[in-house]
């Protein structure tokens, strides 16, 4: 399938496996190293991480429940 056909949440899917297969290339050496850049802070991780936690942002934020509407005939709460 192509972007125009997908939903919301499958291009956020998407974008999440993309990041994850990223995660696991340049998972740093035990010297701390990326295998692939060479660098001891992999950009391209940092990234992914970045892609990964907003993801789930917006998954939380869709999934959460929506407050009660108020009723205007319930007295106001004092706080």
């Amino acid at each position: 399938m192509t972007a125009p056909f997908l939903s919301l949440a499958q291009i956020r899917n998407r974008l999440a496996l993309t990041a994850r297969a990223i995660l696991r290339a340049h998972r740093p050496n035990p010297d701390g190293r990326c295998p692939i850049c060479r660098t001891p802070g992999c950009p391209l991780a940092t990234t992914a991480r970045n892609v990964l936690r907003a993801a789930e942002d917006v998954q939380r934020r869709n999934t959460a429940t929506p407050p009660a509407p108020l009723d205007p005939d319930d007295p106001p709460q004092a706080g």
